[in-house]
Parts: structure tokens; sequence; C-alpha cells
């Protein structure tokens, strides 16, 4: 029997279950994505606990599977036109000792994946803070088209291209649209959450070592969609406090009008272009000065019950030629 992982300690008890997992499924997936870029290489307690709920509920699917694949083709050679040895009954229509596996064994299957599933759905609840011993980091994060931008409220700085957080402290999320509705997620750290514009949506996640993981957004949102993808940088303390004084020092303020360049369809290598310098990493610009009331004032351009115009809305094609044309 597979051990759950515990959220609060998941290395031990993770580290046990996972390897149960057959080892020939994983190298059958190994090929799929980089070390740290998938969430078949779980680097988080988060994604642990997911890879697990995976494999748990395949492996309980299989108890109906297996017997079907392993069943039909027998069936299909025992009873093959040449062989004469089978026994032919055409009359036969009933068998107690096959009717009530077929039904019970599936309905006791429903059962326990309708608890168990009950019970994850709640235990990684994407609301749910982790615990820590360290407070988490606040990070607000809007979706545009095609970036993520990346605001932290404590420090009055932003980023685009580029998340960056310290290893031993959880990341407590805040996420909106100010586009189209797009779908946020770090694969190897697990999670995934919808962002929308008007709405607020949360998403905690941590990681267990430090390393660079690949975060993307999975809702199709026009040309630019393959490149919206970002660097989640888990570093040590000591490495986050050095990048935070070089986003500081080297970003451009973050006001409406260098918003309303970053709200133009680009990509991160375009807005870099536009708005980066050569202290800045290729394809990732920093901001600084950013305002504390920054993200909510995004969120509630939709909150006062009156459609935003085109020519204001980030994404739309006026508001594109608009900025385009300054």
């Amino acid at each position: 029997m597979l051990e759950k992982p515990s959220l609060d300690n998941p290395s031990a008890t993770a580290s046990r279950s996972l390897r149960l997992i057959p080892l020939a499924s994983s190298l059958l997936l190994s090929g799929c994505a980089g070390a740290g870029q998938s969430f078949m290489t779980p680097e988080g307690p988060i994604s642990i606990s997911q890879y697990y709920h995976l494999w748990f509920v395949t492996l309980v699917t299989l108890i109906v599977v297996l017997p079907v694949l392993i069943g039909v083709p027998l069936l299909a050679w025992r009873y093959r036109y040449g062989n004469k040895q089978a026994r032919y009954a055409p009359n036969w229509d009933f068998s107690a000792a096959l009717e009530w596996p077929m039904w019970l064994v599936p309905c006791a299957i429903v059962v326990v994946l309708s608890v168990y599933l009950w019970a994850d759905s709640h235990r990684l609840d994407p609301y749910r803070p982790l615990a820590s011993a360290r407070p988490p980091l606040e990070v607000q994060v809007v979706g545009l088209d095609w970036k993520w931008l990346f605001i932290y409220p404590q420090y009055h700085v932003a980023t685009v291209g580029e998340m960056a957080f310290p290893q031993d402290r959880p990341v407590s999320m805040t996420l909106t649209s100010d586009t189209v509705m797009q779908s946020f997620m770090i694969p190897a750290l697990g999670g995934q959450i919808y962002t929308m514009p008007g709405m607020v949506t949360r998403l905690n996640l941590k990681a267990d070592r430090t390393g660079s993981f690949d975060g993307m957004n999975t809702q199709y949102n026009g040309n630019g969609f393959h490149s919206q993808h970002f660097e989640a940088i888990a570093m040590t303390s000591q490495g986050f406090d050095s990048w935070l004084r070089s986003v500081q020092e080297n970003g451009i303020a973050l006001n409406q009008t260098s918003y309303r360049i970053l709200g133009r369809s680009s990509t991160e290598d375009q807005v870099h272009a536009a708005l980066g310098n050569e202290a800045m990493p290729a394809g990732v610009t920093f901001f600084n000065s950013v305002a504390p009331d920054f993200f909510m004032g995004i969120v509630m351009r939709y909150d006062d019950g009156k459609p935003v115009p085109p020519s204001d809305q980030p994404g739309s094609a006026a508001y594109n030629r608009q900025v385009a044309s300054k």
C-alpha cells in the first residue's frame, strides 16, 4: 500500500511512496520534459502530493482496466474460428460468478475514489496556505498578452519573464488578468489556476530545492501563446536579497506610462526590447517604484459595472494600434 505524503513534511513519506511507483512508467515518460520542468518530476510539496494522487487513481482504475486489456485478447484467441476445442454455448446469457464482480468491483472503486478525491480536493486546495516556520512571500500576478507580470508588494518591485523566490519560504500568489482568460501553471511545483479580468484567484506553492522551473500559460490566447513562458527561480535567502537589490537598482518605474506599453500584445523579449536595459537579463524586465495598490487598481477597472473601452483594454486591436502610434 502506498503511503500518502504529508504537505507538512513531504520529503520522508514522499520518497518512500515514489520508490514504489513502477520504474518502467517513469522511464517511458522521462523524455517528455527535462528535470524540474514536468509534473512527472515533482520538486515541491504540492507537486509531490499531486504526483502521488495521479498514481493512486491510476492504480485503482487499473483494477477494472487491466482485466479488460488482458481478457479481450484471451477471449479472442480462445474463441477464434480455428479453435475447435472451444465450448460453443449459443444460449448462455447469465453467470452469477461474473455478474457480481462486474457490478460490485466498479461500484467499490467509485466509492473509494469518491472519498479519496473529496479529501484530496480539500487537502490540495490551491487557496489553502502551506505550513511553514517562515511567513509566505506575497506575489501578485497579472496575465497579459503574452507574458506574466509579477508584482512584489512588500518590496515595491515587479518583473516580467522571471519570478524569483526564496526556497525556504512558501509563495502565496494572488492572480488576475488584464486581458483574456488565462491559465497559470508551474508544472514541477504543482497547481494550476485560471485568471480572469475583474477576479482574483489564489495559489500557494513551495520548492523543495533551489533551481529554475518552467512556468507557462496553458490557455490559448493568440499568436504569441507559445512564447508565454517564464522562469520560476527558487533561490537561497541571500540570493533572493541580492536579486531584489538588482531589481530595485536596475529596474524602471512601473507607472501608467510603462504599464500602457507593457499592456500591448507582445512577448517577453519584445517587452525587454521596449523597456529593458543592459543590466537586465535577456528576455527579463525589472520594474521598481510600484505603487502599493497597483494590482488592485487593475482588478477594480472591471468592477464599476461599465465595459472597458477597447482603446483602454490591453490586448485589443484598438489598444495595440494606439500604443504603437505613440
